[in-house]
C-alpha cells in the first residue's frame, strides 16, 4: 500500500514548513492594555476579561516605507477602545446597524434586525446578547443580566448606568470635556442636576485618531441626577483634545433648543489643512421622529419610542409618545424632566470641524442646503414616516491640496423611498463654504424586494483619489467590499478582483486605504449559512506592489504574519480585523490572543486543546524590510468546534463590520 506511505498529516506537513528557513511579512506587537473599566463598578460581576479593539492608526507623515526602512521602533500611535461587553448601538454608528428607519430600541427590535438581515439560526441569542448583555442568563435575563446590553443604557434614567466602553490612545484611556461640567454648555445646563464625581464612571467613550497634538473621537454625556431621573445631556458627541484644550464638537446647525442642547454628532476623520485639525463627521439637524415630509405635512413616528415594559419589565412609570413630541415642538420645555427625550432621533447631515491648537472651534456643512431639507431632501420621506435624511463623511484627505471628503448622503430612489448611498465630497474652495456631492457609481440602489443593495457606504479615501467602502446587499444578502478610483466608470467589488480569497457570497468590509492604495479590512474565511461565520483580516494591493506584496493580489493577514514556527510569538494570534493603515505600511487590528500558543499554526487551531480562554486584543502590524515568504496557514479542514473564551463571537464585536464602520488611513 505505498500511497499510505506518501499520506502526510497536517501537523507533519507543519513540522516540515517549519524546519525551513522563513520570514514572515509582518512582526505583530501588542498594544498596552491599562483601561481603568476594570477598576470601576458594575452592576453585573464577572472575571471576563475586557475586549480590546482598535479603531487606527498613526498617520505616518512623509516617513519612508517599513518595507524599505526599519521600522521596528516605530512609534505610531493606535487608538482603540476598551469594551466591557456587548452594546447594542454602537457608539460609533450615525444610526444603529445602518437601519434608516431607528428603530433599534429593544430586543424584538433587534431580534427583527438579525432575521432580515443576518438570518441566523441563533437570532434569538444575538438579540438577547446585545440587548441584556453578554454571559446573560437564559430565562432570567432581567434578574440575571450580562455585561453591558442595550437595556442597561435604555434604563439608565431610572436605575443609573456605569461605563461600558472607554477610548484608548496606545491603550491608555482618554478624558474628553464630558467629564468636566464646565465644559458643557448647552442653554438647558442649568436643568441637568447635579454632576458628582462618580460622573466619569457612566461615560461611554472611543478614540478614533491622532493627527500632531489632536485627539478626536466620540463620547457620550455623563449621567447626572436631578428631581426627576437620571439624564443625559445627550446620547452622543464628537470631540477634540487639543493640548490642554478640551472641546465639543457641537451641533452645526442649531436650529431647535432640542438640537442644540441634544442633537449628535460624531467626530469621524481627521486631517491637517492649514495648521489646523480639520474633523469630519455628522451632526444632527433635526428631529427624526417628529417632522416635515417632502409634501410640508407633519408626520410622526411612534415606534421610535419603545414601551417602558421592553425596557424595564414593568408598566411604571410610563413613556407617553405626546410627550415625546414636545421634546422637539415645544422650545420652553425642560428637555431634562421628561425620560422621552433621552430616545430622541435625528436626521443628520454630514459637517466638518475646523479646531485650532487653542481650542478654537469653527463648524461647517458639507450636506447642502437649510432648514427642513438637505440636498433637496426633506427630513422625513413623505412615504414613509420612518425613512429620514441620513448623511455622514467618514474620512477625508487632501487632493490638489483642498479636501476630499467620502461617506455616504441619502438618495431617494427613483422617487419611491430614502436609501444611505455611497458618495464622497469635494470642497470647491479653500475656505470649506461649498462642497459638490457625487454618488459612487456602480452601487445603485433600486426599488422593490428583489433591489441590489439595502444601503452603500464610503468608509475611507485617500490622497489618490481611491476610495473604498461596502454595499450591503438586500436582507440576507451578503456584504461586498469594493473599491473605486474617481473618474472610473464604476466600483470594482473585491469578491470579482480576486475571488480565490473573497469567495461567492462571502462577506467582507473594507476599513481603510493609505495613499498607497494598499486596502485592510476583513473577509470571511468559513461558508456556513445561517450561522455567525468566522472572518480574517485580509490586505489588498491595489496599486503599486508594496515589498513581498504584488500588486492587484489579495492575503489574509495570518498568512502575512505566520513564520511557520509554532512556538514563536505570531502563532499566539489570530487577526480578526484590520482597521487602519497609513503610508509606513503599519497596520491598526483587533486579534484573537492565545496566552500559551495556537496548539499548531492551522488557521483554525485550538488555543490549549479547546480548553484555554482566548482574549480580544489591540495589535500594531510592521512590515519587516527584509526578504520574506509569505506562507499561508494550513486551512484545517476539520475546524474545531470547542473554543473557550471569546464568548462575544466575532460578529457579536462587529455585527458584519459595522463596528469598523469608520475611516482609518
Amino acid at each position: 500500500m505505498p500511497h499510505k506511505m506518501l499520506k502526510l498529516s497536517t501537523l507533519a506537513i507543519l513540522v516540515a514548513g517549519a524546519s525551513q528557513a522563513s520570514a514572515a511579512v509582518y512582526d505583530i506587537q501588542q498594544v498596552n492594555e491599562n483601561s481603568t473599566l476594570v477598576d470601576q463598578p458594575y452592576p453585573v460581576q464577572s472575571d471576563r476579561a475586557l475586549t480590546y479593539v482598535s479603531t487606527g492608526i498613526e498617520s505616518s507623515g512623509s516617513d519612508a516605507s517599513c518595507f524599505t526602512t526599519d521600522c521596528t521602533n516605530n512609534t505610531y500611535k493606535v487608538t482603540g477602545q476598551a469594551l466591557r461587553g456587548s452594546q447594542g448601538k454602537p457608539l460609533e454608528e450615525t444610526v444603529a446597524y445602518n437601519a434608516n428607519e431607528q428603530h433599534v430600541n429593544n430586543e424584538s427590535s433587534l431580534w427583527n434586525y438579525c432575521s432580515y438581515n443576518l438570518g441566523y439560526e441563533s437570532c434569538k441569542d444575538w438579540a438577547k446578547r446585545e440587548f441584556f448583555g453578554v454571559g446573560y442568563t437564559d430565562e432570567q435575563e432581567w434578574e440575571q443580566p450580562g455585561l453591558g446590553g442595550l437595556q442597561k443604557k435604555s434604563a439608565a434614567w431610572i436605575k443609573g448606568y456605569s461605563s461600558n466602553s472607554q477610548g484608548l490612545v496606545d491603550g491608555t484611556p482618554v478624558t474628553s470635556f464630558a467629564s468636566d461640567f464646565s465644559k458643557y454648555d448647552g442653554s438647558q445646563k442649568g436643568n441637568l442636576g447635579n454632576f458628582d464625581g462618580s460622573a466619569e464612571e457612566s461615560i461611554d467613550s472611543t478614540v478614533n485618531g491622532v493627527v500632531g497634538d489632536f485627539v478626536y473621537g466620540i463620547t457620550s454625556s455623563a449621567l447626572f441626577k436631578n428631581d426627576h431621573g437620571n439624564p443625559r445631556a445627550f446620547d452622543k458627541r464628537g470631540f477634540v483634545n487639543a493640548g490642554g484644550n478640551d472641546v465639543s464638537l457641537d451641533p452645526v446647525a442649531a436650529a431647535s433648543p432640542l438640537v442644540s442642547n441634544m442633537g449628535q454628532t460624531q467626530a469621524n476623520a481627521g486631517i491637517l489643512f492649514n495648521d489646523q485639525l480639520l474633523v469630519v463627521g455628522s451632526s444632527a439637524y433635526s428631529p427624526s421622529f417628529y417632522g416635515k415630509d417632502g409634501n410640508g405635512n407633519l408626520r410622526q413616528d411612534e415606534d421610535k419610542l419603545p414601551n417602558v415594559e421592553d425596557i424595564l419589565n414593568t408598566g411604571t412609570p410610563t413613556l407617553d409618545f405626546n410627550r415625546f413630541k414636545t421634546c422637539a415642538t415645544d422650545s420652553s420645555t425642560n428637555l431634562y424632566a421628561n425620560w422621552e427625550c433621552q430616545f430622541s432621533t435625528f436626521a443628520n447631515e454630514a459637517a466638518f470641524w475646523l479646531v485650532d491648537a487653542n481650542g478654537d472651534v469653527k463648524p461647517g456643512s458639507i450636506s447642502t442646503g437649510s432648514g427642513d431639507k438637505r440636498d433637496g431632501l426633506a427630513v422625513i420621506d413623505r412615504d414613509n414616516e420612518d425613512l429620514s435624511f441620513q448623511a455622514s463623511a467618514k474620512s477625508v484627505a487632501l487632493v490638489n491640496g483642498l479636501p476630499l471628503a467620502a461617506g455616504y448622503s441619502t438618495s431617494n430612489v427613483r422617487d419611491d423611498f430614502y436609501a444611505m448611498q455611497a458618495a464622497y465630497f469635494k470642497a470647491d474652495n479653500a475656505g470649506l463654504t461649498s462642497w459638490t456631492r457625487t454618488f459612487v457609481p456602480g452601487l445603485s440602489i433600486k426599488p422593490g424586494d428583489d433591489r441590489d443593495f439595502t444601503y452603500t457606504i464610503a468608509n475611507a479615501v485617500n490622497n489618490q483619489s481611491m476610495i473604498v467602502g461596502d454595499a450591503k446587499g438586500n436582507g440576507e444578502k451578503p456584504l461586498r467590499a469594493y473599491v473605486y478610483k474617481i473618474g472610473d466608470s464604476n466600483a470594482q467589488f473585491l469578491d470579482k478582483l480576486v475571488p480565490n480569497l473573497f469567495f461567492k457570497d462571502s462577506n467582507s468590509h473594507a476599513s481603510a486605504v493609505n495613499n498607497h492604495d494598499q486596502v485592510v479590512g476583513w473577509v470571511d474565511t468559513t461558508n456556513g449559512t445561517k450561522v455567525e461565520r468566522k472572518h480574517r483580516a485580509f490586505t489588498y494591493i491595489a496599486g503599486d506592489a508594496q515589498g513581498a506584496l504584488a500588486s492587484k493580489k489579495a492575503w489574509l493577514l495570518d498568512d502575512l504574519i505566520n513564520d511557520g514556527k509554532q512556538d514563536s510569538k505570531a502563532n499566539k494570534y489570530r487577526i480578526i480585523n484590520a482597521t487602519g493603515i497609513n503610508d509606513a505600511g503599519v497596520i491598526s487590528a483587533t486579534a484573537l490572543y492565545c496566552e500559551s500558543g495556537y496548539d499548531n499554526t492551522s488557521q483554525n487551531s485550538y488555543c490549549g486543546g479547546g480548553n484555554e480562554v482566548e482574549k480580544y486584543v489591540s495589535v500594531k502590524l510592521v512590515p519587516k524590510n527584509t526578504d520574506a515568504t509569505i506562507q499561508p496557514r494550513e486551512k484545517q479542514e476539520d475546524e474545531p468546534v470547542k473554543r473557550s473564551g471569546g464568548s462575544l463571537g466575532i460578529l457579536a464585536l462587529t455585527a458584519l463590520g459595522f463596528i469598523g464602520f469608520r475611516r482609518r488611513k
